[in-house]
């Protein structure tokens, strides 16, 4: 990211906005805990809320900030949020007064392989042939057209082979090490503008030798936005997670029950935790595909030095990065330890 470029965020004129997709179901992940972030959320706002629900870039949280990017194509009754049921609290609050998304509410922290199969089980029960997109909470992404238009992109592709998983990543910058990295293969289809690959593989987190040698080969970002089929997706949690899968399968035969909340609660009470992109995407089964994001701003908010290069090339700055001369000392210790790094 170049320090000296100011970046201002999209307002869209009538004519620009994007034209709303395909029927298609958002799937917005907003149950962790933000633990990397959390000194910084108790430095700048004297609480330890999780990150999602935090202020950081605006006036806005991250979660609402998702929820508006995503409403502008996808309107709320095709949209879920899975969180945390002792999230309840913060998640009502972000929540329009209108319309608002269908909130999922996990009694315990299983992990996002049981989020993804929760919000997939629950929507079957609405539309059993949908197709799916699901964004982490706690992205930021400057370029908000250009993003949903290639969303609206690969959600029609997988209306034509809606046997895929077709993974989104961003072209990277630069050899961050911090992220996860995926190297596209062969072609398998194309959207109307371009490829769509198979996955030759995944790194997560590499050394900067590594990040540095994916940078140079053609390796992208994984932004852990992906989209797909729902029968695709269920299909897939059936063979890789069968465990998860059986136990959230179960709590359909209570669905609209006075028992329904029991039954989540006895799943979740025995549900071993997992991890979405271990247990299924780096197993590279044979749906999954890659698409990459046209060249956009992309950043996951998940430490203190990515909060603050954010923040401090927006056009308007966030409050927190002048207001007081203690946030600025963060600040300055923040982007000395990246420079060091």
């Amino acid at each position: 990211m170049n320090p000296t470029t100011a970046w201002a965020l999209e307002t869209p004129s009538a004519e620009e906005r994007v034209s709303p997709v395909a029927p298609i179901w958002a799937v917005v992940l907003a149950g962790g805990e933000g633990v990397r972030l959390r000194p910084l959320v108790r430095r700048l706002f004297g609480h330890e809320r999780p990150k999602q629900y935090v202020p950081l870039l605006g006036p806005d949280s991250l979660l609402r900030q998702t929820l508006k990017r995503v409403g502008r194509v996808i309107p709320p009754e095709r949209t879920v949020v899975v969180t945390r049921a002792e999230h309840a609290p913060y998640v009502a609050s972000e929540l329009p007064d209108g319309p608002a998304p269908h909130v999922l509410l996990q009694p315990e922290e299983r992990g996002t392989g049981a989020a993804v199969l929760f919000a997939a089980h629950r929507i079957r029960e609405w539309d059993p042939s949908a197709t799916l997109a699901f964004f982490p909470s706690d992205h930021f992404v400057l370029e908000e057209d250009t993003f949903l238009a290639h969303v609206g992109k690969v959600a029609a592709f997988v209306a034509r082979h809606p046997e895929r998983l077709v993974l989104l990543a961003a072209r990277p910058t630069m050899p961050e090490s911090e992220y996860g990295w995926v190297k596209p293969g062969t072609p398998v289809g194309e959207t109307t503008d371009a490829p769509v690959y198979n996955v030759q593989g995944f790194l997560e987190k590499p050394e900067r030798e590594n990040a540095e040698r994916c940078l140079a080969t053609g390796w992208l970002w994984n932004t852990f936005a992906f989209v797909t089929s729902l029968p695709t997706l269920l299909n897939v949690g059936r063979e890789l997670l069968p465990a998860v899968d059986a136990r959230l399968q179960l709590i359909g035969a209570f669905a609209g029950s006075r028992h329904e909340g029991w039954a989540i609660r006895q799943a979740y009470a025995v549900i071993q935790p997992s991890d979405f992109s271990r247990g299924v995407l780096e197993r590279k089964p044979a749906c999954l595909a890659v698409s990459a994001l046209p060249r956009l701003t992309w950043s996951d908010l998940g430490t203190p030095r990515r909060v603050v290069d954010v923040a401090s090339n927006l056009l308007v700055r966030p409050a927190w990065l002048t207001a007081a001369r203690a946030t600025v000392a963060v600040e300055s210790s923040l982007l000395k330890r990246r420079r060091i790094s």
